[in-house]
């Protein structure tokens, strides 16, 4: 399981358990209705390399922001990971 974590908008803290896995790019997955959707900014990896957290900056949140955040509520510390950067559009 991953923990999907959310920064700013209107689900500002706000956590949801995600499949384990991968973590989508977007959440909510694309439903194709044309609605901003929350980004994958940083992902935590366990000792064994699997995805454990999943950082998502509301649309239009620099991603300086949502490390800020993610560094003040101390996912990193939470969940015994180090935060990677999530590059991409």
């Amino acid at each position: 399981m991953i923990r999907g974590l959310f920064v700013g908008g209107v689900v500002d803290n706000t956590e949801i358990d995600l499949d384990p896995g991968k973590p989508p790019m977007h959440y909510p997955p694309d439903s194709g209705g044309g609605q901003s959707r929350y980004r994958l900014r940083q992902v935590g990896r366990g000792k064994g390399g699997e995805a454990v957290c999943a950082v998502y900056g509301a649309p239009d949140t620099p991603y300086a922001e949502v490390a800020r955040v993610s560094d003040e509520r101390d996912y990193a510390r939470r969940f015994e990971v180090e935060l990677e950067e999530v590059e991409g559009e």
